[in-house]
């Protein structure tokens, strides 16, 4: 074989050695892309990818006695420990109102720009069917950014990408008008107390605000490590046998019957029409773990 071209491709066998998955994921919520995500989030991370939460609101509403300024920057520190515990690059809270998000113009070119600087391959958020209207208008956001991330008259002073990632939804468990379809299932039995100690870093969540509004009568202890236990315990016990069918049978595509039938914990995704519709290879490429 001629030099030239062992050197070409020892040259791209380097570069594809490299060549990192860019991933973007947006919540309405600083603490939502870490139950959806956050285990797959650990995943590439720990594989040496490039992993970046975003919260479109700053959380301002979400607690039963605080508000305003305070509790923003109380999740906004919040959500830097978790990204932490994750091992993931970034965790940004923009500085929009919880309880009042709205898809603008301008919130929907802070998007833009935000996954044009990422360079993202990947783009997650929630489905637009769903209680929350943060949770709606952040799915809305997403679409109306899906093309335009392309397009260079739109937010010129941020470069377009040269390329549509993949856009995809997180699962959700609401059935109208269209149920979540599982398009991808990765397991995060091994990275799952990663993903329980990332929502133990949302204290004024776990601790506080969910107990609270969800008339929980168990109220958690005080105690850092006590508390934990009593999270894992109620994460596990909740989580125990909740795997939808169809995302069983998700995970019987990519690792195979056997292995999918001793999976406990998974997180799965859809494919967004409106951004690349990548084939099994190409999602294969874009989520290692699945090799």
């Amino acid at each position: 074989m001629p030099k030239l071209i062992v050197l070409m491709i020892v040259a791209v066998a380097l570069s594809a050695q490299d060549n990192k998955v860019r991933v973007i994921a947006f919540g309405a919520h600083p603490d939502d892309c870490d139950g959806r995500f956050g285990g797959t989030a650990a995943k590439f991370a720990a594989m040496g990818h490039a992993v970046k939460f975003v919260s479109v609101t700053n959380g301002d509403a979400g607690h039963q006695s605080q508000g305003g300024g305070a509790l923003a920057r109380r999740r906004r520190a919040e959500a830097q420990e978790a990204a932490r515990r994750l091992g993931i690059a970034e965790y940004e809270v923009l500085d929009n109102h919880d309880g009042e998000l709205l898809p603008t113009l301008k919130v929907r070119e802070d998007i833009i720009r935000l996954i044009r600087r990422w360079k993202a391959d990947i783009v997650l958020g929630p489905r637009p069917y769903d209680y929350h209207p943060d949770h709606r208008y952040t799915a809305i956001l997403l679409q109306d950014a899906a093309y335009m991330v392309v397009v260079p008259n739109v937010c010129p002073d941020t470069p377009p990408l040269r390329k549509n990632p993949v856009f995809l939804y997180f699962e959700d468990r609401f059935q109208r008008p269209v149920q979540f379809r599982p398009d991808i299932a990765v397991t995060i039995d091994d990275v799952i107390e990663k993903k329980i100690a990332a929502f133990d870093a949302h204290v004024s969540q776990m601790y506080e605000w969910l107990p609270w509004v969800d008339a929980t009568t168990e109220q958690p202890p005080t105690e850092p490590s006590q508390r934990l236990n009593w999270l894992r315990t109620r994460f596990l016990k909740y989580a125990s046998g909740r795997i939808n069918p169809s995302v069983r049978q998700a995970l019987e595509k990519w690792y195979g019957p056997e292995k999918a039938a001793s999976i406990h914990h998974a997180e799965a995704f859809e494919i967004c029409e409106y951004g690349e519709r990548p084939t099994d290879e190409q999602i294969r490429q874009l989520f290692p773990m699945l090799r």
